[in-house]
């Protein structure tokens, strides 16, 4: 025989569901995903300059970099704002909050040359700022052959 189905006054009722609704979290995760993938790009400096490459490992990189770049016209940029180089001092004092050992960030195009480099080195260091790193692009150093290989 088959069983039956009883139905009562209280079936009629929904239940509490004692389970967590996950749909909305994903929603605003998938938001946040967006938000970030859009604004991550913003976050950094847009000058674009030609770098030599360095076979130095690179070093490790603070939270707030001060980033100082020599462009190809001789101008100077921190950040993404041009200066002149009568302001550089205050305006880096202004940046730093006064800091002298903030480390600069130095980055200059492949086409400057070495002494409009070393002269901007001599301006900061004049203004107090004497932690200066040179910032090039990373190059993977040639691996020489093994023994026995290229030898007839």
């Amino acid at each position: 025989m088959a069983g039956g189905v009883r139905h009562s006054a209280s079936d009629d009722e929904l239940q509490e569901n004692h389970e967590i609704n996950v749909t909305p979290f994903i929603d605003v995760m998938l938001v946040l995903l967006i938000i970030f993938m859009v604004a991550a790009p913003l976050a950094t400096v847009d000058i674009n300059v030609d770098l030599p490459a360095s076979t130095a490992t690179p070093a490790t990189r603070p939270e707030q970099p001060l980033y100082l770049t020599l462009k190809e016209d001789k101008s100077i940029a921190v950040g993404n704002e041009t200066i002149s180089r009568e302001t550089l001092g205050s305006f880096l004092d202004q940046r730093t909050q006064g800091d002298k050992e903030t480390r600069v960030f130095l980055r200059a195009d492949r086409a400057v040359d070495y002494g409009a480099l070393m002269d901007l080195m001599n301006g900061l260091r004049d203004t107090g700022y004497l932690k200066i790193a040179l910032v090039g692009l990373e190059s993977v150093p040639p691996r020489p052959a093994p023994a026995g290989e290229g030898a007839e």
